[in-house]
């Protein structure tokens, strides 16, 4: 069904774009289904002299990959060529921010936020960059950047934000970097916006223990792990998706609808997508739209028929017998 309404004529001209912030190299999960019909823009902390490279991909329709630190400042800082980047102990918590691992010394993880290093890197802001290329919306937008996705989505612009379907962030929770954008602020902010409804809200973390005491254990490294399993996490960042509201008229074109429609199936939101197909069909008497329909409903009968499904409903039940 993705494939008939991604090879629509709206999809050649107009084809859905994605952006990558902190892009690990390899294809986001949830975008496999679509990614072949897409025009993706990746940024990555790769400090080769070469700016950014264009290329075919075996993974989307067209790959530009950016060799920069995507930066968000909403000023004449966005045409700095280079800035600090501090390298940690763990190559994933490196940032543009310094760390503080003086800030969570009673959390597992502390020591992957040591520094490490602090290098200068080629920068570049993600309007700046969406310009260059003459792209005038983002239709999934998906950050991991230790400590910067809000201001990296607000660097959008208002006019291109308002636009986004689907928007991924990993902000978070406890203070771990200077002047880091929390979950707190993202969740505010987006209700301003008032243009973004929260699919989910997923809290990612670690043990709260230090690590001299989780030393005490053992020093056996794979016996380590088993002492952190053993550790319920506590709350140090979440994983935010939001979904576009589709309240502005704007917003309500077929080709937005179609899309729209395909990340909500795609996030396994049936409901959501259901919805969507009725605001279509007001508009549109394209029989597509039918079709959709059609296999929203599927899905959703599909579900229940899982046998995982059955003690959700079992247990829903009981609650409202009061057992």
């Amino acid at each position: 069904m993705i494939d008939k309404i991604l090879s629509r004529p709206e999809f050649q001209t107009e084809p859905p774009v994605l952006v990558d912030i902190g892009a690990s190299g390899q294809l986001h999960g949830r975008w496999k289904a679509f990614a072949k019909y897409a025009v993706c823009i990746a940024f990555d902390a790769d400090d080769r002299d070469f700016g950014y490279v264009e290329s075919e991909s075996k993974h989307f329709r067209k790959l530009y990959t950016f060799n920069n630190i995507v930066t968000g400042p909403q000023s004449a800082e966005e045409d700095k060529e280079s800035s600090n980047f501090y390298l940690t102990a763990s190559p994933h918590c490196s940032s543009l921010l310094p760390p503080r691992p003086d800030l969570i010394q009673e959390y597992a993880f502390a020591p992957k936020f040591e520094l490490s290093k602090v290098v200068q890197l080629k920068t570049r802001s993600l309007r700046s960059t969406l310009d260059s290329l003459n792209i005038d919306r983002v239709d999934w937008f998906k950050t991991d950047s230790q400590g910067t996705d809000l201001r990296l989505f607000r660097n959008l612009g208002e006019a291109r934000s308002k636009r986004v379907l689907t928007a991924e962030f990993e902000p978070g929770i406890l203070s771990v970097y200077d002047g880091e954008d929390k979950l707190h602020e993202v969740l505010r902010f987006m209700e301003e916006q008032n243009s973004h409804w929260l699919v989910e809200l997923i809290p990612k973390g670690s043990p709260r223990i230090t690590p001299a005491l989780l030393d005490s254990f053992t020093t056996n490294p794979l016996l380590k792990k088993f002492v952190l399993f053993s550790l319920k996490s506590s709350a140090a960042w979440g994983e935010m998706t939001y979904l576009n509201r589709f309240a502005d008229e704007a917003a309500l074109t077929q080709r937005n609808l179609l899309l729209g429609w395909v990340f909500a199936t795609t996030l396994k939101q049936h409901g959501f997508a259901l919805i969507l197909t009725q605001k279509a069909k007001s508009r549109f008497a394209d029989p597509i739209f039918d079709e959709m329909e059609k296999y929203s409903r599927r899905r959703v009968w599909g579900r229940i028929l899982e046998i995982g499904f059955w003690p959700e409903v079992v247990k829903k039940f009981d609650k409202l017998l009061g057992r």
